[in-house]
């Protein structure tokens, strides 16, 4: 039966989010609900999924090759949210990709990075390259979202009052991933299916010194950037216990900074949406 919004709401999802319990994936499912299109939600835990009207819920791991073809039954268009920082992430990805492939999935819309080559001096851009590069070559059609640094990102770069890393003066453009998610549903919503690589990034470029200075304008507490050099920024960081890949991605992502990984501007958020990108600013402001 159509709805008020032309849409028929009693037809089978086309397209399928995964990552629907996080931030990002969860934003699109809910737009997309809000606009009357039947989604599938692929999760691994069903209890934590989005309670929307038009969707459905399929329980996969990026791993479980035969519970992700099955949840991807009937669909032709797919979300694909990057996983979470992990050792062997891109073996994640790879095991999805054939399941996508096997299932006869159509259209890809992925969450990638900025500048993402098998050598980027951040190290977790490297498993957005090769994942790109897979997807290529199992042959499926897919747009990457090469997303610069979260905005949401730069208050957690805080520690005792300041932010820490050899970046140096290099410059990003700190999107908001409610940008990157209207980008998500514009192409996923779009029929002529736009593919190739887009970089998704806000609308300035600014230095960890600058954006030290923001957040103490606007949170009204002191907040500096501190300066270090690589062997300085591991030793800081050596208290945190973590897992040496993911202590190599946290300081090779000021690496990547200094070095102009992330010194990138694009057109995409305003050429997809209609509106213009968040400023980094305005992103703070919203958040206090």
């Amino acid at each position: 039966m159509p709805s008020k919004t032309g849409v028929d709401t009693m037809a089978k999802p086309r397209i399928a989010i995964t990552g629907a319990t996080g931030v990002l994936g969860g934003r699109v499912a809910r737009q997309l609900d809000a606009r009357g299109v039947p989604t599938r939600l692929i999760v691994r835990d069903p209890t934590r999924a989005p309670r929307l009207n038009h969707t459905e819920v399929a329980v996969a791991s990026y791993v479980d090759q035969a519970a992700m073809m099955a949840a991807l039954e009937g669909i032709d268009i797919l979300f694909f949210v990057s996983g979470f920082e992990a050792a062997d992430r891109l073996d994640q990805h790879k095991a999805a990709i054939d399941a996508f492939a096997a299932a006869g999935v159509q259209y890809v819309v992925y969450t990638s990075f900025v500048n993402c080559a098998a050598d980027s001096i951040f190290t977790f851009a490297r498993d957005h390259y090769h994942t790109e590069q897979y997807m290529e070559a199992a042959g499926l059609p897919f747009a990457a979202l090469r997303d610069n640094f979260y905005a949401d990102m730069v208050p957690r770069l805080v520690t005792y009052g300041a932010i820490r890393g050899p970046a140096g003066n290099g410059r990003f453009a700190p999107v908001a991933r409610t940008d990157v998610a209207d980008v998500a549903v514009a192409m996923l919503t779009d029929p002529t299916r736009p593919t190739g690589r887009f970089d998704v990034t806000g609308p300035e470029l600014v230095t960890m010194s600058e954006a030290a200075a923001l957040l103490s304008e606007i949170s009204g507490q002191q907040v500096t950037y501190m300066e270090e050099t690589q062997a300085e920024a591991y030793a800081s960081r050596a208290g945190f216990k973590a897992p040496q890949f993911e202590l190599d991605g946290w300081v090779s992502s000021y690496s990547g900074i200094a070095a102009g990984e992330f010194e990138v501007l694009s057109d995409t958020v305003e050429r997809f949406t209609g509106h213009p990108p968040m400023t980094l600013k305005a992103f703070l402001e919203n958040q206090c």
